[in-house]
């Protein structure tokens, strides 16, 4: 956490939260930073509010690469072809020209959203808590798929692959198993590269 605050701008402390390494290049060998689609953002976001460029820089990277990306493939995993009535364009303009009170008020989000929905739908529906859709990784990767995770992190496959630091993702990896640390989100998405590159080279 400490880290985040020591960002020299709000761009930077928004890539450190949304990073999966902190340091991707002691991860990665011979590496550097990849260049992401909100790196020629800067000049858009200069005097803007922060709140209003965090919003940016989530609707061009993180809703995009994330959160539609896996409506898109759990909807096409079952033959649906899913449709997201909130992007339609008049929707989207007409709530980025909103005021920010209108979309963030008393530590509440989606203000004009909740507003309508107050209209048409029992309270009781609209302040549930959030009921997220996350996939149990830390529990698989500690269970049922820990052999196959370990055959594609043992640190001789890591120094013969020669893709990533083997002692930090020994480390990293013995941390996540005690419990130390939430490695998960990190692992998988090594684990789908190093599942990737097997296949590749049988």
């Amino acid at each position: 956490m400490a880290r985040l605050f020591e960002s020299p701008s709000i761009e930077e402390m928004y890539l450190r939260l949304i990073s999966l390494w902190q340091h991707p290049e002691e991860i990665v060998l011979d590496s550097a930073e990849a260049p992401t689609s909100l790196d020629g953002m800067k000049g858009h976001l200069k005097g803007n509010d922060f709140r209003h460029r965090m919003m940016l820089m989530d609707t061009l990277g993180y809703l995009p690469d994330d959160i539609l990306v896996k409506v898109d493939r759990a909807a096409m995993g079952v033959s649906l072809e899913s449709r997201i009535p909130l992007l339609d364009h008049r929707i989207f303009e007409f709530a980025w020209s909103l005021p920010l009170s209108y979309k963030l008020h008393d530590g509440a989000s989606k203000r004009v959203l909740r507003q309508v929905l107050y209209r048409h739908v029992p309270p009781a529906l609209i302040e549930r808590p959030k009921m997220g859709f996350g996939v149990p990784v830390a529990r698989w990767l500690r269970g049922d798929l820990r052999d196959w995770a370990e055959s594609l992190l043992s640190e001789e496959r890591l120094r013969n692959d020669g893709f990533f630091n083997a002692k930090l993702l020994r480390k990293a990896w013995n941390d996540f198993l005690s419990g130390k640390r939430e490695w998960h989100n990190q692992f998988w998405s090594i684990l789908m590269f190093q599942a990737w590159h097997e296949v590749k080279n049988n």
